[in-house]
C-alpha cells in the first residue's frame, strides 16, 4: 500500500525515528501503527552500538523530588532537538530521573547496571538501548546527583522546559511555605547566574592560586603599558590583586551574589535568606547545589537538517 506523508509524520511524532525509517516501517507493515513502532524497535536494536560514535549534545535535564528530603537531578542526550521535544523522550527522561531518585549507586556505571524501575526484567542500560532502537538516534544518560536534608529541606527549578535544572539544599529547623518559596528563589537564582560554590571557603586552594596568577599576569602587563613614572610598585600590586579576587570570588559564590530579586539592587543571597529566616524565626543555611545544563561541555556538530533530508530521499 502508498504510505503517505501525514502516516510517516505522525509515526515520527510517535517515536522519534527518522523520516526514511519511518516510511520503511509503515511500508513493512502495511500501515499498521503498532506494528511499525515494534519493526522499528527491532530493527533498531541491532544498529544502536553503531550510534555510539556519534554526537549527543541536545536532550534534557530533569528533576525529580520526594517531599522536602530528597530531589535528584538527571541530563539525557540526544542528537537532535526534536528528539528532544519527543513525548516519548520526554516520558523517559523524567523515569531516569525517578530511577536516580531511588537509586543506591555512587556512579553512572553502577547506575546503568540497576535494575530498570518502569520494567524490572531489564536494566538501565537496557532501556536507553530499547529506546535507541525506536527513535534510532543515539541517546546517551550522561550523568545524574541528588541531594538529601533531614534537617532542612530541599528544592528544585528546572527553566526552558528542561534546558537547565537545578536541585539545592538547605538546613532549616522551621520549613514552611515561604522557606520553601526562598530556596526555589536560590534555585532560580543558580540557574540564572551560574554561580560555582556556595561560599569563598569552598573554592580549593589550586582554583585560588591559579585565578589568583592570572589576575597578577593581568595586572603586571597593565602596569608595564604605563608610562614609567606611573607604574605602580609590587605591594601595591598585590593590594589590587586582593581586591580583584575578593569581586571574582563574589561573582561565582552563590551567596554573595547580588539576588536576582533584590528590590535594591545590592541585597545579597545570603542577606535575602537572613531576612527570610528572621520572619519566620529561624536560620536557612545552604548547603550544597547540582545545577545542569544541556550538552554543556559537548562539542557540538553542526548539521543542515535540509540537506540530511534531501540526502535521505534521494537514497
Amino acid at each position: 500500500m502508498a504510505i503517505t506523508a501525514a502516516q510517516v509524520k505522525q509515526l515520527r511524532e510517535m517515536t522519534g525515528a527518522g523520516i526514511m525509517e519511518c516510511k520503511k516501517a509503515l511500508t513493512e507493515t502495511n500501515g499498521d501503527y503498532d506494528a511499525a513502532v515494534e519493526f522499528l524497535r527491532k530493527s533498531g536494536a541491532a544498529k544502536a552500538e553503531k550510534k555510539q560514535s556519534r554526537i549527543a549534545a541536545e536532550g534534557l535535564c530533569y528533576v525529580a523530588q520526594e517531599g522536602d528530603t530528597k530531589a535528584a537531578i538527571v541530563e539525557v542526550n540526544s542528537e537532535t532537538d526534536f528528539v528532544a521535544q519527543n513525548a516519548k523522550f520526554k516520558a523517559y527522561v523524567q523515569n531516569v530521573a525517578n530511577q536516580a531518585l531511588h537509586s543506591s549507586a555512587e556512579d553512572l556505571d553502577s547506575f546503568m547496571a540497576e535494575k530498570w524501575e518502569s520494567n524490572p526484567e531489564e536494566t538501565v542500560k537496557e532501556s536507553l538501548v530499547e529506546l535507541t532502537a525506536v527513535i534510532s538516534e543515539k541517546l546517551s544518560i550522561r550523568r545524574f546527583a541528588r541531594l538529601e536534608e533531614q534537617n532542612g529541606l530541599v528544592s528544585s527549578y528546572v527553566h526552558g522546559g528542561g534546558r537547565i535544572s537545578v536541585i539545592a539544599s538547605a538546613a532549616c529547623d522551621n520549613v514552611n511555605d515561604e522557606v520553601r518559596e526562598a530556596l526555589r528563589n536560590v534555585c532560580m537564582q543558580i540557574a540564572a547566574l551560574n554561580p560555582k560554590y556556595v561560599r569563598e571557603e569552598d573554592i580549593p586552594q589550586d582554583v585560588r592560586d591559579h585565578e589568583k596568577e592570572i589576575l597578577k599576569a593581568q595586572a603586571i602587563n597593565e602596569n608595564n603599558e604605563l608610562p614609567e613614572n606611573k607604574r605602580k610598585p609590587e605591594a601595591i600590586i598585590e593590594k589590587m590583586l586582593d581586591g580583584r579576587l575578593k569581586k571574582e570570588f563574589k561573582e561565582i559564590c552563590l551567596v554573595d551574589q547580588i539576588y536576582v530579586k533584590a528590590e535594591d539592587g545590592k541585597q545579597t543571597v545570603a542577606q535575602y535568606l537572613a531576612e527570610v529566616g528572621k520572619k519566620n524565626n529561624t536560620t536557612i543555611n545552604l548547603d550544597k547545589f547540582v545545577r545542569f545544563e544541556t550538552g554543556e561541555g559537548i562539542e557540538r556538530k553542526e548539521e543542515n537538517f535540509a540537506e540530511e533530508v534531501m540526502s535521505q530521499i534521494k537514497h
